[in-house]
């Protein structure tokens, strides 16, 4: 009568988990602010343990605390937006979740605002990211020229004057000219190829998420203590090791903008070469693919040379390393020239980087818009590769006022010149493609005319510039500034424009306005000579560049120069009002608007979530326009599509499943 059972014993109380909301545990905006909020509570943690840990005083200390900070809070944000939960459920030995594409494709604009691994999608948000960008560097822009607009100080202090001029140049060249390109390509390379997506769909996401971070950390160097970093784009040591905190915001934001290209470029390699549809080998390939095959090759080989720039900068101010500190001690000076030879290293193949992928566009645009076969294929594809081998041996060309030893300028000198010749093969190329030609001068077309008058201007003070004498007469004058934006705003901006309105039907699905179009590209295009040519002759009588005021001598010419600024600022307000207007409610796009070969043009637009509901095999050549009867690739199986051609000799006119 004494035994009891354990069923009539009082249950023993046990602390129940209270389990998260859904809200916080699916990636998302939620999640990716209550990660931030983690985040900032570890990198302060584990900064004050290891002060703590060192006897370091004070063990609360802002500056390394924000340094740790940059890296920590972005990262926690990834993983809390859900960029990482596929490779994190790996990592920990969970089961394996099945694939059931929730998130691929976009069936309302909020998926445009999450994790996707659509290469579509992610192709928009690379492009609509990259133009934010693009509109906040335009607006430093304004404030360099209104400062510029008469002699004296107007309303920036020269502190302040740097650090405009500084974010102005980065956020251009990395978080728009750079990336925007990945984004014309995330959206069209695959389809290009008859891929159904990129190799890397995960990454792809991760690669995106990555640019607005880096963007984000350079414009908060506004409100660091100090100011922003104010060192130029270049941040040359020991300047740029001795700045105030601001400046790590510049090493920091490089660092995710420099991971972003390089795991775009792995997986734009991997999709080019093992993803091609049947049929489509590589002197079957569009021009476009070639030039993305040829910038991934540059992007991968040279941008690890700047990340480890940054982080040296960063050993340097954040550790007391010495690479580049000068007057360290007896024997213990650090090397600031090794700074411009690494930098510069990556720096001039980086020009490539923005220009390839828009020769590209061009070869596009111009045989679809001449109705002509691209004169000389197979060696505008060479001259691409010639381009990324060349590319690699003219950086010193940069440094010829940096006390770098003579002997090495003379070589320098004539990698710099022969250059010149792959970009020139290109050139007459495209004439030769023109030349009687059927013309259609819509709004591409024009866009892609005046990218080769701009650049062609660029490219001959570029051949000025490689002369020895004549570089150090003018390297620290406004012949640079007006060289520059020649080849990067006549060249890359007139380009990317010329493929945002060349595609802009298929990625949308809708018709932009062309006669709006028409008056964007004038207007750019009369406005753009105006401000920038003139440049090229207060250079050439010395006006210095970087500076925040000049010589009375020079005030005619700058306020000239800053009304047309101005003007050529206004400009861009036409491209946005088009774009959006026509985006929500412009006349719907046939699939094929401008009677093109390439498999883009195939598919309806916008293209299905998967782009193919067959896949196309690719029987010619991407740009047999007027070879009667000529495709490029039939939605058919090979061994169909082999019955098909050799019975009619040539490929047939209608593609079946589109």
């Amino acid at each position: 009568m004494a035994v009891t059972t354990a069923a009539h014993q009082a249950p023993v109380a046990r602390p129940t988990r209270v389990p998260l909301p859904p809200k916080l545990r699916a990636p998302g905006w939620y999640r990716a602010a209550l990660a931030e909020v983690v985040g900032f509570a570890f990198g302060f943690g584990i900064t004050v343990l290891i002060r703590w840990l060192m006897h370091d005083h004070p063990i609360v200390d802002g500056h390394a605390i924000t340094i740790v900070e940059l890296f920590a809070v972005p990262m926690f944000f990834l993983v809390g937006l859900g960029t990482c939960d596929y490779w994190l459920y790996w990592a920990f030995g969970r089961p394996t979740r099945p694939e059931d594409h929730s998130g691929h494709g976009a069936y309302s604009w909020r998926d445009y605002f999450r994790v996707n691994t659509d290469h579509k999608v992610i192709g928009i948000q690379y492009t609509v990211t990259s133009f934010f960008f693009l509109l906040v560097g335009g607006m430093l822009a304004m404030l360099i020229r209104a400062q510029l607009a008469k002699p004296g100080m107007q309303f920036l202090t020269p502190e302040q004057y740097n650090g405009v001029f500084s974010v102005h140049a980065t956020v251009l060249i990395f978080l728009f000219v750079i990336p925007v390109f990945a984004g014309l390509a995330n959206f069209v390379l695959p389809l290009m190829i008859g891929a159904p997506d990129m190799a890397f769909p995960r990454l792809n996401a991760l690669s995106y998420w990555l640019l607005p971070l880096g963007g984000i950390v350079m414009l908060m160097s506004f409100l660091a203590p100090g100011g922003s970093f104010a060192s130029g784009w270049t941040a040359y040591a020991p300047l740029s090791t001795t700045m105030p905190l601001g400046q790590l915001f510049f090493s920091i934001g490089v660092q995710f903008a420099g991971f972003s290209s390089i795991f775009t470029a792995l997986n734009f390699l991997v999709t080019i070469i093992t993803m091609r549809a049947p049929g489509m080998s590589f002197f079957r390939m569009p021009l476009l693919v070639w030039a993305n095959f040829s910038t991934s090759l540059l992007v991968v080989i040279a941008t690890p040379f700047i990340a480890a720039s940054q982080f040296f900068v960063l050993l340097d101010t954040a550790m007391h390393f010495h690479f580049f500190d000068a007057f360290v001690g007896k024997d213990i000076n650090g090397n600031v020239l090794m700074y411009q030879h690494v930098f510069w290293f990556y720096s001039h193949p980086a020009v490539y980087i923005m220009m390839l992928p828009g020769f590209g566009i061009i070869s596009e645009i111009l045989a679809v818009k001449s109705r002509k076969p691209i004169f000389g294929y197979r060696m505008m594809a060479f001259s691409l590769l010639a381009i990324v081998v060349l590319g690699f041996t003219v950086w010193a060309h940069h440094m010829f006022v940096s006390g770098m030893q003579p002997w090495i300028r003379i070589p320098m000198m004539i990698t710099t010149a022969i250059i010149a010749i792959p970009t020139g093969i290109k050139i007459f190329s495209w004439l030769a493609t023109l030349w009687r030609g059927v013309l259609h001068l819509d709004t591409p077309m024009l866009w892609a005319l005046g990218f080769l008058t701009m650049f062609t201007l660029g490219g001959i003070s570029g051949v000025m510039l490689a002369m020895i004498p004549f570089d150090i007469h003018v390297s620290q004058t406004y012949f640079i500034v007006a060289h520059i934006h020649y080849v990067l705003f006549g060249g890359s901006l007139f380009t990317i424009f010329a493929g945002v309105y060349y595609w802009f039907p298929k990625m949308t699905g809708r018709m932009f306005d062309d006669r709006l179009g028409k008056l964007h590209f004038w207007m750019t295009f009369i406005f753009f000579n105006l401000t920038f040519g003139p440049m090229h002759l207060i250079g050439i009588q010395g006006m210095p560049r970087r500076v925040a005021e000049y010589a009375d001598k020079f005030a005619a010419w700058n306020l000239f120069i800053s009304i047309s600024a101005f003007i050529l600022g206004l400009s861009t307000l036409i491209f946005l009002y088009n774009m959006l207007v026509s985006w929500r409610g412009g006349p719907r796009a046939p699939a094929n608007p401008w009677r093109a070969l390439t498999l883009e043009w195939q598919v309806s637009s916008p293209p299905p979530v998967f782009n193919f509901d067959a896949v196309p095999t690719v029987v010619g050549g991407p740009y047999e326009y007027g070879v009667p009867g000529a495709v490029h690739g039939i939605f058919k199986p090979p061994a169909e599509a082999q019955k098909v051609t050799a019975g009619t000799g040539s490929a047939p006119p209608g593609q079946e499943a589109h």
